[in-house]
């Protein structure tokens, strides 16, 4: 059956309910910092060795074109965050523009996304711990570290901000040292790494900047862009976060500032101190590079810094699926026991629905089947595509309706739209096409079609529940 886009828009007044409860606990430098580190993961210390296998310097341009587009949806979700700031922004603005199924199918998508990227880093967690004591098993720290974030987050608000802050801060230390150690490299500075080697030559003199091919370039842009998954996270703040339209608005501005050092700037430096052909999937060019240049300890420092980011990932994720079920339940897209907030100001059902979801994680690392493992991060893979592709047609819905007097402007616009806003749904379109050609994207497509399907008959059933009861109810 055609679903057809909300008629009307919700009333502005509904936000004090829907956010109503929430302690104002994170602050305009918390905020910040949970905006950067959204924009810094695994992908970029871990996975980014993979990626310049593949795509070689190339891999640079790959990272400025993803950032692009990925500025123009923080953007776009900015527009709409300051028309109407709540804590599920993502699924609340699918609901108000394109009707009540997106809203549901938004709402656990996104919640799915961070769960099955939870998985996932809490089962990394244990590799890394591993670098110094080889005898844990995964599964046993993957359970300490979901404890352990679980009562974090059940504390307070103000908890998980200072946590994240932390963490992010971490990271962005470790990315900034390298590129300044890079750059010392570079200049020379004498006693300051290898006296040959290092060069800016290195970006083209292998094979080119294409060295190899146009074709593994344009490939690698299904890496490059789960590498952002998280940078949309500042918008889940809205309902938290103190004098929010200022802080996000301020938080979005600083994106390209963010994507242009963290990644273009360290793939540049790590690209520049060693040539490409000397990174590998499965190694982390920070090791690498810091290897090279002479730094003692090198691979514990990274490997601290990847269980860091691990740490991160599933602190945000439980942060956020909580305040996602909490919003799907006032909506009644949930259970109406989802909507409980502790008297900490925190949605402890939501966090312990999340939480014991993740356990899932924990258990895969027990049978520790790969494959398996496999088939439950896909979902992640094709359904963080989808909520970046909702948030811009809710986007141009929005402006459709601003043109039409039905709605007020935000002050706060994305520029260029709606040419902007058609690209990057075409070039988000682009990296669907591109899974075809891997392994690793079929099963993302398929896990995604089936994921789809599911929610989609959840939705349906439980409409028809509906209407039984209501009919009931009549007689």
């Amino acid at each position: 059956m055609p679903i057809e886009p909300a008629t009307e828009p919700a009333p502005v007044q509904a936000d004090a309910a829907i956010d109503e409860g929430y302690s104002r606990g994170l602050n305009a430098r918390t905020v910040q910092m949970i905006a950067i580190g959204g924009a810094i993961g695994t992908g970029l210390f871990y996975g980014s060795g993979g990626a310049i296998e593949k795509a070689g310097p190339a891999l640079i341009l790959a990272y400025a074109v993803a950032g692009a587009a990925i500025f123009v949806i923080m953007r776009a979700l900015g527009e709409l965050l300051i028309y109407r700031p709540v804590t599920g922004s993502i699924s609340e603005y699918a609901e108000e523009f394109l009707g009540p199924f997106m809203g549901f199918l938004g709402g656990w998508t996104y919640w799915a996304v961070w769960t099955t990227t939870c998985m996932a880093e809490i089962t990394v967690a244990g590799k890394y711990v591993n670098y110094w004591w080889p005898s844990i098993p995964g599964w046993l720290t993957a359970l300490v570290v979901l404890t352990v974030l679980f009562c974090a987050n059940l504390i307070s608000v103000r908890i998980f901000g200072e946590a994240e802050f932390y963490f992010s801060l971490i990271k962005v230390t470790a990315i900034v040292g390298m590129i300044v150690i890079g750059i010392a490299v570079l200049l020379p500075i004498a006693g300051i790494g290898p006296e040959t080697g290092p060069s800016v030559t290195n970006l083209w003199n292998d094979g080119g900047f294409f060295s190899t091919g146009f074709s593994s370039a344009l490939l690698s842009l299904q890496i490059v862009m789960f590498a952002y998954v998280g940078v949309e996270l500042v918008g889940v703040t809205a309902g938290e976060a103190e004098n929010p339209k200022a802080t996000l608005r301020k938080a979005i501005n600083t994106l390209p500032f963010r994507i242009g050092l963290f990644y273009v700037g360290a793939l540049l430096v790590i690209l520049t101190v060693r040539g490409w052909r000397n990174f590998h999937a499965g190694h982390s060019p920070f090791v690498d590079v810091f290897g090279y240049i002479g730094i003692p300890a090198a691979a514990g420092i990274v490997n601290f810094i990847l269980l860091t980011a691990a740490l991160s990932s599933c602190n945000s994720g439980i942060y956020s699926t909580g305040r996602m079920l909490r919003s799907l339940s006032q909506r009644g897209d949930g259970p109406p026991a989802m909507a409980s907030l502790s008297s900490r100001s925190v949605p402890w059902v939501g966090i312990s629905i999340s939480a014991a979801a993740m356990v899932i994680g924990v258990l895969v690392n027990v049978v520790s089947p790969d494959k398996a493992f496999a088939y439950i991060t896909s979902v992640s893979t094709i359904g963080i595509i989808f909520v970046w592709g909702s948030i811009m047609v809710c986007h141009a819905v929005y402006r459709r309706r601003v043109r039409a007097g039905d709605l007020p402007a935000s002050d706060y616009r994305l520029p260029g739209a709606p040419y902007t806003t058609a690209l990057t749904l075409a070039f988000l379109a682009l990296v669907v096409v591109l899974l075809f050609f891997s392994d690793d994207g079929r099963v993302a497509v398929v896990v995604g079609v089936v994921w789809f399907a599911g929610a989609s008959a959840a939705y349906f059933l439980r409409a028809r529940a509906r209407e039984r009861y209501s009919d009931s109810s009549s007689r």
